[in-house]
């Protein structure tokens, strides 16, 4: 039989459009990198679907970037017989997510709420963004969207190259070294080995860059950059309306039956005395804590957490996280009064 020429060009054009992908996969694959999920909204509206497990079964987790480094999720299911459900965004400001829950009257579980100062005590929209892109994405996702989510995560689980943050044409042209225009935010230099998202949003360090000072030191250069930044640390009215907002979710929150933490991750470095001089515990920590009448988990408190050191000066490597979650689970135990289904 006689194949039409038309035919042999799209025989020819889908060969070689799978060498180009397997190879640049095999290139990738050799080059250390390995899959990860992209942690846009899609993978946040997983997850929020899931709050509404019981309480005595699931834990929900909010805040920016510390806490899905910080608290290893495998470990804390071990040890508690519950689900972790993260919801953190990275660079964000977590109030809106707070906000979100508190608002849901089907919302009737348990709730940390991590702080980052710098983050949650931080009123430009910009660090609203990503949080409010997730929350609208979830309340107006359709079957379509989430049939397209469920038929994605075995191809995004196994391919490297669809990294859309770093491999995309996007993604490559962010990370290329060109100088920055006067006046134009440059694009967050982070190096893919920083924290790769696995599918239930924890990220974690490879061990190439626990390994890797120059890597490491890019990360810090990130936040030098971002520490130069000289808006004076919120206070007075705004900050005033802050903490009645987190003491009003709280009492909605409490009101129908749930309970709600406030944890401060560890930072390290040049990173903790910039924030402890910047935000005084005395005037944000300890006045959350006093205004909404919650418990908080202050990592600087505990002879277990105290000393973690911080790579980067901000986020903890995969082995201390462990460690951390051990803590945080035997904290909440036997100081907090939290009960779990593997204790009991």
């Amino acid at each position: 039989m006689q194949i039409l020429p038309s035919a042999k060009s799209a025989v020819l054009a889908v060969s070689l459009t799978l060498i180009f992908f397997i190879s640049w996969e095999v290139y990738l694959r050799q080059k250390g990198v390995a899959a990860d999920y992209d942690d846009g909204p899609e993978l946040w509206a997983d997850k929020r679907a899931m709050v509404y497990e019981p309480s005595d079964k699931a834990t929900v987790f909010v805040g920016s970037s510390r806490i899905k480094y910080d608290l290893d999720i495998p470990t804390w299911e071990k040890l508690t017989g519950t689900h972790a459900i993260q919801l953190a965004m990275p660079g964000s400001n977590p109030r809106p997510m707070f906000d979100d829950l508190a608002n849901d009257p089907k919302f009737k579980g348990r709730l940390i709420v991590d702080i980052t100062e710098i983050l949650y005590f931080n009123p430009a929209p910009f660090f609203t963004i990503s949080p409010n892109e997730g929350i609208n994405y979830y309340k107006s996702e359709t079957l379509a969207q989430k049939a397209s989510f469920i038929l994605n995560r075995p191809v995004e689980g196994n391919l490297a190259f669809l990294n859309s943050d770093y491999l995309s044409l996007n993604g490559q042209l962010n990370h290329l070294h060109i100088p920055d225009r006067p006046g134009v935010f440059p694009p967050l230099n982070f190096p893919w080995q920083f924290g790769p998202t696995m599918f239930d949003r924890q990220n974690k360090m490879t061990d190439s860059f626990v390994a890797d000072t120059n890597l490491q030191n890019q990360v810090k250069g990130v936040w030098a950059m971002l520490g130069k930044d000289r808006t004076p640390p919120l206070s007075g009215k705004p900050l005033d309306e802050i903490m009645q907002t987190a003491k009003s979710n709280v009492d909605k929150i409490k009101a129908r039956g749930g309970e709600v933490i406030f944890t401060r991750t560890p930072s390290s470095g040049p990173m903790f005395v910039g924030e402890s001089m910047g935000f005084p515990r005395k005037l944000y920590w300890d006045r959350l804590l006093k205004t909404t009448g919650c418990q908080g988990i202050y990592f600087a408190d505990y002879p277990g957490t105290a000393k973690l050191i911080c790579p980067e000066w901000s986020h903890l490597t995969p082995k201390d996280a462990i460690v951390y979650t051990n803590n945080l689970v035997a904290i909440l135990q036997k100081e907090k009064g939290w009960q779990f289904t593997a204790s009991n």
